[in-house]
């Protein structure tokens, strides 16, 4: 099913069939409500319509925002609970009843469904009023592909569209990256890209520091690398035992043949395994698959920590701090955030929680439905897995502390801010404006966002400027494309002001409340420009910041509209923020211009003809050599590539001469 809901028909009733991911077919059912109702009267009003059945609802306000998606095993009776107004505890329902002017349900097969399809629509809508999972950045994995003669062994993040087998996920790179190391001391496949490969005459110094067997040079032969990609398959399938069986005969044969240079072969790679797979602390005995979760709460503030097991091997832990109100106990934080975890993840055979979850059982049911093998979700209460969720509980609460302290930094910085450039309030959203290029070549824009948990990443943004008539070089022509690009698309998305949302105030709006130039007086005046042409000269406030005397750090100049041009102390922490927030512009804004660059250097002559794509490309080098080499040859010779007919010869040919 598409992920979007069909769009209703305000002026009657409709009921579409549909088949959403991971659960059977569902019937969507949207309602138009009376529009002079709002809260419990338009929920009650509902009510009298809905079946009692199993499904998921929706509660938006009068704007069509969501605001809560929720799952219920009866959806008559669930609802009927909210049409009371009644009985819900906490402000958090109250408020989010009192908002309701609509609601969209969707019937499913069983509660199973679902849950899962709740959990796709949290996920994908990001309702207020629901426990959100923030930073759900892709997970690495190890990947040992099956495309290829000779299978190598990859870090691998993103869509799966390459035939092998992964595994994983792991918590970070790290985890991953030291995990191949090792199997490349173990197993020794290779680790390079396919065109390397095929272009090597002789063993690179893997081969010679024993960390590849060589394929690419016969080195070895194809059965024995064949078996070396069986052996780590076991491996990473968690038969790691089995192999040192092996190992151990092997070596044990081969010293018994006198064959003392293979039986030393066989001994360090024999050290190499109980290594690895040695149990330590962190390598429990008895867990060979699981992911644990243990969540903290302080101050009205959440963190969840996920430990993975692999093969018996711990493969990393990520903390999260999820978004949830406060009058949510850690049991629901905790059961909601799983639910959602999996929706594009693999799930392991067992999910252990520090908390016991009131819908455990139905938790289990859905993620075995998810995975195509049984699940088993529960509290440890005893033995290895009680000592090992204390681990991660303490890893949690620790987490936590650390965020509560960085948090309670970056508010005192933030009220700095507010203080220096005489805001309303501390900002929420801060951006940061820089560009780069060399001589007016590859010139690019690049924005940068912080709020109070630091750097948002994911808000980032990059500005290929694409105005021709920009004389090469001038920052004043750059800036003002960048702004009018920027804020013209967010007044469209948004209308000319930033809702003043005070039960949203742990979320980063869409307006900025601070925007930092990097330039003086001169830039500064080109995007004020830029914003009274789109009528919102009032909306925000502009600061330049200037480099000082002798570009030194710490004698920053700060240009403000209406003011005289000022300084701040050398030692003030503020201006130390502020220099944190212009460099990282600064690293940003360059990295980009290198990668654009760096794209521009390596484009191929061939890539701009009409009708070349990635096969003929590999066909016309793999004959020539290079694109110099088919640039000098004659029609005749280029329609002896496979693939290239005498219209796309002379094609070729014309371009090559024409440059």
């Amino acid at each position: 099913m598409s992920d979007s809901a069909p769009s209703p028909d305000k002026s009657t009733e409709t009921v579409e069939r549909a088949k959403p991911r991971d659960s059977g077919d569902v019937i969507w059912e949207e309602t138009a409500p009376p529009s002079d109702k709002i809260g419990a009267e338009v929920i009650a009003d509902f009510v009298t319509r809905l079946p009692k059945k199993p499904g998921v609802y929706r509660m938006m306000n009068r704007a069509g925002d969501v605001l809560y998606v929720g799952k219920a095993k009866n959806l008559k009776n669930r609802v009927s609970s909210y049409a009371r107004g009644v009985g819900h505890g906490g402000n958090r329902t109250a408020r989010m009843i009192a908002e309701t002017a609509n609601m969209e349900f969707v019937t499913t097969n069983t509660e199973t469904e679902a849950l899962l399809l709740e959990a796709n629509l949290i996920k994908r809508l990001r309702p207020r009023y629901n426990v959100l999972i923030r930073d759900d950045k892709s997970f690495p994995y190890i990947l040992l592909t099956s495309d290829h003669d000779a299978p190598g062994l990859f870090k691998f993040r993103g869509a799966r569209t390459r035939k092998g087998d992964y595994y994983g996920p792991f918590a970070n790179a790290g985890s991953v990256n030291s995990t191949i190391t090792a199997l490349q001391r173990i197993f020794q496949l290779r680790t390079c890209t396919d065109s390397f490969y095929q272009n090597r005459t002789r063993p690179c110094l893997l081969h010679q520091i024993k960390r590849c067997a060589g394929p690419c040079t016969g080195e070895v032969s194809k059965d024995d690398y064949a078996d070396l990609v069986k052996q780590t398959k076991d491996f990473l399938s968690g038969r790691s035992q089995e192999i040192k069986q092996r190992f151990s005969t092997r070596m044990q044969t081969a010293s018994d043949e006198m064959d003392f240079e293979l039986a030393a072969i066989y001994r360090d790679r024999l050290a190499a395994l109980s290594h690895v797979s040695g149990h330590q602390g962190i390598n429990p005995q008895h867990l060979k698959e699981a992911d644990i979760f243990a969540i903290h709460e302080e101050q009205g503030h959440f963190c969840i920590q996920v430990f993975f097991f692999r093969t018996g091997q711990n493969w990393g832990n990520r903390a999260y701090f999820p978004r949830a109100d406060k009058t949510f106990e850690p049991a629901e934080v905790l059961e909601a955030f799983v639910s959602q975890f999996y929706d594009d993840k693999p799930v392991p055979r067992m999910v252990l929680t520090s908390h016991e979850l009131a819908q455990e059982e139905l938790l289990a049911e859905a993620l075995s439905a998810k995975a195509g093998h049984k699940v088993v979700v529960s509290k440890p209460q005893r033995g290895e897995k009680r000592e090992l969720m204390e681990q991660v509980a303490r890893n949690a609460r620790e987490a936590l502390g650390r965020k509560l302290s960085e948090s309670a930094t970056q508010n005192k910085l933030l009220a700095g801010l507010q203080e220096v450039f005489q805001l309303d309030r501390p900002p929420r959203r801060i951006e940061v404006y820089d560009n780069s290029h060399i001589m007016g070549t590859n010139a690019v824009g690049g924005m940068i966002v912080a709020g109070p948990d630091g750097f948002a990443k994911n808000q980032y943004r990059k500005f290929n400027i694409k105005d021709e008539e920009i004389t090469p070089g001038d920052d004043f022509g750059m800036m003002k494309e960048v702004f009018t690009r920027r804020f013209a698309r967010l007044k469209k998305e948004n209308g000319n002001e930033s809702p003043k949302d005070e039960s949203a105030e742990d979320t980063m709006p869409a307006w900025p409340d601070l925007v930092l130039i990097d330039g003086g007086a001169g830039q500064l005046s080109a995007c004020r420009e830029i914003m009274k042409e789109l009528d919102l000269e009032d909306k925000v406030t502009l600061v330049g910041v200037a480099k000082g005397v002798d570009r030194d750090a710490g004698r920053e100049r700060f240009h403000q509209t209406g003011k005289k041009d000022f300084t701040l102390p050398l030692r003030d922490p503020t201006l130390y923020f502020i220099q944190r927030l212009r460099d990282e512009a600064h690293r940003f804004a360059i990295g980009t211009h290198r990668a654009k660059r760096k794209k521009d250097q390596l484009k191929n002559p061939l890539d701009e003809i009409e009708g070349i794509g990635p096969s003929r490309k590999r066909a016309i080098l793999h004959h020539f050599g290079s694109a110099k080499a088919a640039g000098r040859a004659a029609v005749e010779d280029l329609m002896e590539v496979d693939g290239v007919s005498e219209n796309m010869a002379r094609r070729i040919h014309a371009h090559f001469q024409k440059g």
